[in-house]
């Protein structure tokens, strides 16, 4: 467990970072809460005995200097990333700590890897991008269901959510990603991520039970598309997204999600079916849970708690499935995500 190590949350008032706070000091972890409003950081520190702000803006590095100075680790969870992973992987560097956040913008995440890779391995620094439910969680099943296969044609991911009510962040941060590309739609095929002016399809996918089949929108891409190819030898990741989810998301007036148990977790489900096709072959991993803001936190924390304990494959960039040894990852995470395999 986290044996008191301080771990600094950036953007820790938060929705995601509330639930990070909470799972880090579940495991005994002592979060340094930080971002840039300070009173929203002095608010949450005196809900939280004990713990200390430290406000910082991404565009002052002295002061994410001193935010991270005698921390561990840092885990970011403010949007849109786009604008903090840059220089919060910087300073992470500069004070040699790992890195954790959850992306879920798809260029941003393109971006860490893109610009990172090469330094960070030549550190021998650990930075984990989109270590969260869109892009950390899909990573480890298919990995996972990939087994001992070296390769794959194909890996399909079908996000089964029940509803999908935006945080402010998820609203900002998916209006910075079309800004990004145009408004156009983005696919990975061919072994690269495209962008389409055309219109995704309306599909039907097979759920497994009790959600059966459901209307999904296909082509549906999520930072998946970023770690998946970013180390399983695979030319198309397919995303799907059930349709009353999409719809949701798209509606200006849908709310943000509202607490229904004293965790502070929201009514809507997931289930996460991942299929990986080679020839004729196929393999499938699924998860199952509640509420995929609130599931990040035990991915993020559970990566920190890997990294800082030594229980990594390489250094450098890395996405969950590639860093971790992802079936024990994944049977870490029961209770908050039931998982199946099916070879």
């Amino acid at each position: 467990m986290g044996r008191g190590q301080r771990v600094l949350v950036f953007g820790a008032y938060g929705h995601t970072g509330r639930f990070v706070v909470a799972e880090l000091r579940d495991r005994g972890f002592v979060p340094v809460l930080s971002g840039r409003d300070a009173d929203k950081l002095r608010a949450l520190a005196a809900a939280h005995e004990g713990l200390q702000a430290r406000p910082a803006t991404v565009d002052d590095a002295d002061a994410l200097d001193r935010a991270l100075a005698g921390t561990a680790a840092v885990v970011n969870c403010a949007g849109p990333f786009a604008t903090t992973a840059a220089p919060l992987i910087e300073a992470a560097l500069r004070a040699g700590i790992p890195y954790v956040d959850v992306a879920a913008e798809i260029e941003a995440n393109a971006d860490t890897f893109a610009r990172y890779a090469d330094r960070a391995r030549a550190e021998g620094a650990v930075i984990v991008p989109a270590m969260a439910f869109y892009g950390g969680l899909g990573d480890l099943l298919a990995t996972a269901a990939l087994g001992d296969w070296t390769a794959a044609d194909e890996v399909h991911i079908a996000y089964g959510l029940s509803s999908w009510h935006p945080t402010a962040g998820t609203r900002t941060a998916g209006a910075v990603s079309r800004e990004r590309r145009d408004s156009r739609r983005v696919l990975y095929t061919n072994g690269r991520l495209e962008y389409r002016d055309d219109e995704a399809p309306t599909l039907k996918w097979d759920f497994p039970d009790p959600m059966g089949t459901r209307a999904v929108i296909g082509e549906f891409t999520m930072a998946d598309a970023v770690t998946v190819p970013s180390h399983l030898s695979v030319p198309e990741v397919r995303g799907y997204m059930t349709v009353e989810a999409v719809r949701d998301l798209t509606a200006p007036d849908t709310p943000a999600p509202a607490p229904v148990d004293a965790a502070g977790r929201s009514a809507q489900t997931f289930l996460l079916d991942v299929v990986v096709r080679s020839g004729d072959e196929e393999r499938r991993a699924v998860a199952r849970g509640q509420d995929i803001y609130a599931v990040s936190a035990p991915l993020a924390v559970e990566a920190v708690e890997r990294v800082l304990g030594g229980r990594t494959r390489t250094t450098g960039v890395a996405s969950a499935g590639e860093l971790f040894d992802a079936e024990d990852f994944l049977r870490a995470l029961s209770p908050d995500v039931s998982v199946d395999l099916f070879p």
